[in-house]
């Protein structure tokens, strides 16, 4: 389990001198903030049975984060998940068993809490692959669960989010530049989840 300082600490490192975390390039597709389905969660839960199916004792722990996790909360209809294996970077005894299922390897950061992070088109999902000692993980259970319990965060989030997918789509830019539009109020909101967590 990671410190409270590791949670704490957010990082913006840059991938080392000559490498890149994308296994599938990006390219620029339009961003759809779509108003709360009542039907994620559950599109969740099926989607965590077959990673379980698929993955067995390997799966130590599923999580349903990001947006679409939070009641109410508008969003992107793809479906964030968090994966945690014994090591990420052990690929042959977890990823043969995705790519079987349609999981597609897209990044691969060993360099940032061994993260990697695997797309699925149906239904729309990306599973973020950590280890048990990764900190990111638990930055975003208490995220939604501040967004689930914050009113005035969660609207706060979701004006933000309609408003840097206007931004970005006019400007024709990629995933990575709508997610940097919206950090600076990430991490006020963060501010606040930390401090009703007892992070300090």
């Amino acid at each position: 389990m990671p410190t409270p300082r590791e949670i704490l600490t957010v990082s913006d490192d840059a991938p080392p001198p000559g490498e890149t975390p994308w296994v599938v390039p990006p390219v620029v597709q339009h961003i759809d903030v779509v108003p709360a389905d009542p039907t994620w969660p559950a599109r969740f839960e099926a989607l965590a049975a077959r990673l379980r199916s698929a993955l067995g004792g390997r799966a130590l722990a599923i999580d349903h984060v990001g947006s679409t996790s939070v009641p109410g909360l508008a969003a992107k209809p793809i479906l964030d998940v968090d994966l945690i294996v014994a090591d990420p970077a052990d690929e042959e005894v977890w990823l043969p068993a995705l790519e079987s299922d349609c999981f597609v390897l897209t990044v691969r950061e060993p360099w940032w809490q061994g993260h990697r992070m695997l797309r699925l088109d149906a239904p729309r999902a990306h599973l973020h692959v950590f280890g048990p000692d990764a900190a990111e993980p638990w930055r975003h259970r208490i995220f939604r669960d501040h967004l689930r319990r914050s009113d005035e965060d969660r609207a706060l989030y979701a004006e933000t989010k309609h408003e840097v997918a206007a931004l970005s789509n006019a400007e024709g830019e990629q995933m990575m530049e709508y997610n940097r539009r919206k950090q600076d109020v990430i991490r006020e909101i963060y501010a606040r989840a930390f401090a009703a967590a007892g992070l300090r």
